[in-house]
């Protein structure tokens, strides 16, 4: 993975943009500091590896959260009072 600050990534966005196509991925940075990443589309669209597992796991955490749970209302009322 490339650094390159903003000035430099603003000047060689083309450049970057066709090693990104390749595969690589580039971390922007301001003072030092990352700030932006830049990968392919298509990498991007896979996600981290195990991504959707965590995901699906967190979903189904939640749900088993709500298991009993209820707003007390029904959720019209409930919509309508958050109005006031």
């Amino acid at each position: 993975m490339r650094t390159v600050a903003i000035f430099e990534a603003k000047n060689r966005l083309s450049e970057l943009l066709n090693a990104v196509e390749q595969g690589e991925e580039i971390t922007i940075t301001r003072h030092g500091s990352p700030v932006a990443r830049i990968v392919s589309i298509n990498t991007s669209s896979q996600g981290e590896p195990g991504q959707r597992e965590r995901v699906a796991g967190a979903m189904a955490h939640l749900r088993n959260l709500r298991q009993g749970n209820t707003l007390g209302t029904s959720l019209a009322e409930a919509i309508e009072d958050g109005r006031d």
